[in-house]
């Protein structure tokens, strides 16, 4: 409120009314000093609604001038009607008006009140040090030197040196400011609990010297009950022109400190704008690939493929696989509809989501699959069983009872599988088969195969070793699977010898075993020379009169006798160095891995039978510590303890999965296998990946009959 300058106004009231006033109200005023001192303990807060009526009064020369001076300068709270008014609220134009208007209604203010606040000073004065220390302990950690523009804004830049007090007074308000970063809405408010404070006057009144007024801005963000104080004058109230246009536009950015409102506003800001450009500056593109739907980055890699200095060993059918691989969509096939649930998919799909007809029109004849309306069909034909897969799954096991499908031979590899009717049909004897064949020109047969919802992946026997490790196959097999397997020393029949299991079988369903054409006959001459140097023991040569084929099945040694008393070392052993477990991008070599003979090597025994072998711990993990830290057996026990609770209580019952629509699921990080393991009593299969910088626990899951592969993360799959 107005103070200081306007409070010496001329004219003077009669010495005799004066004195009468004074007595009747130095009688009050030891009244409410009484008062006071009782209630000062509970009420710290300062306000200077006295000291503002005793200065608003029109002919206050009844004070000397020492006394004047020292309410001179001294600040004020203002009152409850008067800070409803806010001056951050007026037009600025309007300042002087209000000015004019809040003077008039302090000049009608009895003078008397100036007496009583001038005999009360001697009094607080025995308060004048608690509330010094209640507002000073900021003062003294906090102070700083008052800015140009606080200067400008208080009226006191250029009149004369600030005061002790002034400093102090606005280095808490410029605090208070850094701090709290008040709006003014918030400013009015705080002004307003101030001015109902009543009795805090005496701190205002005797460290007038001391605590000169801040601006009006910095002052009401006081609301911890610190100083709630007025300037004197109007210009230091309501400052004009280009003070009142700063007053306006901020408030927080005066000093060295921003606010923590601002500095979190600006970084709201921020992030908007980020995720503003990375949702409108960058969009998901389909990719621009001439296979369109088919496009595998890996396998479509033309770039790299017309490089190739030689394609006779499948070299273009091999993973080759872009230096940044690609942030494009694969699109949908146009027409795309929800894949038709297993079992019914094993028999049609809908031709839109695979759309080629060309092996219809190849292999039709062969009961391969057939164009039918809107649905691609298969009968569950192939080339070797044209009259249906389950009658040439059982001719097999009929030629050789020790398969024993689903117990003995649980995890087979199907090597050229077509569209994977065999291993499709396998399911209906409990057996898990491993489909692989090449993206040749029979387009997409393993899209087909998964369409079907029967595991396949792409893959070729090339120059590479398959994404395998070393005997984990109980059966592979191969129906006309267009293999060469006795040219350059058997070099892909000797990989399929590192993938079977020790004592598993070779199946092979191919023309040279039942015809007698000149080609067949030179190639049956062949293999037969390659099997007996490879030790592998043919159990049974068979013809299916049904289907007009027949079928050779060979058997793997499990001991090295035989390759010691070979009479030439022909193919020749692998180097010891050379592990048959290393599977990713390892070049193929045309050498037998001798066979593990020590007890507690992994191959030396055949696994327990399905499903005994899934919950049971293999026996060659005895000597070895487990992933997680303790021991193997416990570090596989615990895992599918573990898988086992959490698909029970959250996969089939707390997500909402419907897993009656569910065929195929990936594992993308299977460790032992426990999260397939426990979905084993649904009708899906689970592709389990072991990355390659990961721990290489394939073995064991191929040990408890699942199957998987290795895989690297980097590339497309």
């Amino acid at each position: 409120m107005a103070m200081g300058k306007y409070s010496r106004v001329d004219g003077r009231r009669p010495s005799n009314y004066c004195s009468t006033v004074t007595i009747v109200v130095f009688v009050a005023f030891c009244l409410v000093g009484v008062w006071m001192l009782m209630s000062s303990s509970v009420v710290p807060v300062q306000n200077a609604e006295l000291s503002s009526k005793e200065n608003t009064s029109n002919g206050k020369r009844t004070v000397n001038r020492s006394v004047s001076k020292q309410f001179e300068d001294s600040s004020g709270a203002l009152q409850e009607d008067e800070t409803k008014q806010d001056v951050n609220d007026l037009p600025r134009k309007e300042y002087g008006n209000a000015v004019e208007d809040n003077q008039e209604e302090k000049i009608i203010k009895e003078s008397t009140e100036e007496n009583v606040e001038f005999q009360n000073q001697a009094e607080e004065n025995q308060e004048e040090n608690r509330f010094k220390d209640i507002s000073g302990e900021r003062n003294e950690s906090q102070e700083e030197p008052k800015t140009e523009d606080e200067n400008d804004r208080n009226g006191n830049g250029e009149d004369e040196q600030l005061k002790v007090g002034d400093r102090e007074s606005n280095s808490e308000a410029k605090e208070t400011e850094k701090d709290g970063g008040m709006s003014k809405d918030e400013q009015t408010e705080s002004e307003e609990r101030s001015g109902e404070n009543k009795f805090g006057s005496s701190e205002s009144e005797n460290s007038s010297e001391e605590e000169q007024s801040a601006d009006e801005t910095q002052q009401s963000a006081e609301n911890n009950g610190g100083s709630q104080e007025k300037d004197q004058n109007s210009n230091e109230i309501f400052p004009s022109g280009a003070q009142s246009e700063i007053l306006s536009e901020s408030t927080t950015q005066t000093g060295a400190w921003s606010t923590q409102a601002a500095e979190s506003q600006n970084e709201k800001m921020n992030q908007q704008s980020s995720k503003s450009e990375v949702q409108n500056g960058y969009r998901w593109k389909l990719c621009n690939a001439t296979a369109g739907p088919d496009y595998i980055p890996c396998l479509d890699n033309w770039q790299a493929i017309r490089k190739l200095t030689s394609t006779k060993h499948y070299e273009h059918r091999e993973r080759h696989c872009p230096d940044e691989a690609p942030t494009c969509l694969v699109p949908l096939p146009e027409g795309y509809k929800r894949s038709v649930k297993w079992p019914k998919s094993r028999e049609k799909i809908w031709y839109y989501n695979v759309p080629h007809t060309k092996l219809a029109e190849v292999k039709g004849h062969q009961n391969w699959v057939k164009f039918t309306g809107e649905y691609l069909t298969f009968p569950g034909g192939g080339t070797q069983f044209k009259n249906g897969a389950l009658h040439y799954i059982d001719f097999i096991q009929k030629s050789v009872p020790e398969i024993a499908w689903g117990k003995r031979s649980h995890v087979i590899l199907d090597v050229g599988c077509g569209v994977a009717s065999f291993g499709g049909y396998l399911f209906e004897r409990d057996v898990l088969a491993m489909s692989f064949a090449p993206k040749d020109e029979h387009e997409a047969q393993v899209q087909f195969a998964l369409e079907r919802g029967i595991p396949a992946i792409l893959s070729v026997m090339g120059t590479k070793r398959l994404p395998f490790p070393s005997s984990v196959f109980d059966l592979v097999h191969c129906a006309r699977c267009r293999v060469p397997w006795h040219i350059e020393g058997g070099k892909l029949l000797l990989e399929l010898n590192r993938v079977l299991r020790p004592g598993g079988y070779f199946v092979w369903s191919a023309t040279p075993v039942y015809q007698k054409l000149p080609e067949d006959v030179g190639i049956w001459q062949e293999m037969s020379r390659l099997t007996k140097s490879m030790c592998w023991k043919r159990v049974s040569i068979t013809k299916d009169k049904l289907n007009a084929v027949g079928a050779a099945i060979y058997q793997k040694p499990t001991s090295n006798e035989c390759y010691d008393k070979r009479a030439r070392n022909e193919p020749p052993l692998c180097e010891e160095s050379d592990d048959p477990n290393a599977a990713w991008n390892v070049p193929l070599q045309a050498c037998l891995h001798r066979v593990p003979i020590d007890e507690s090597e992994r191959g030396s025994h055949w696994p327990e039978q399905w499903p005994q072998r899934l919950t049971n711990p293999p026996y060659w993990l005895n000597s070895q510590v487990g992933v997680y830290g303790k021991s193997a057996p416990e570090d596989f026990a615990a895992d599918y303890t573990h898988w086992k609770t959490i698909v029970s209580k959250s996969y089939l019952n707390g997500m909402g999965i419907d897993w009656s629509s569910v065929r195929n699921v990936m594992d993308m990080k299977a460790v032992y296998g426990g999260f397939a393991a426990a979905l084993k009593d649904l009708k899906v299969w689970v592709m389990n990946i072991v990355p390659i910088d990961s721990p290489d626990t394939l073995p064991i899951i191929y040990e408890r009959g699942l199957f998987g592969m290795y895989h690297d993360w980097c590339e497309s799959f």
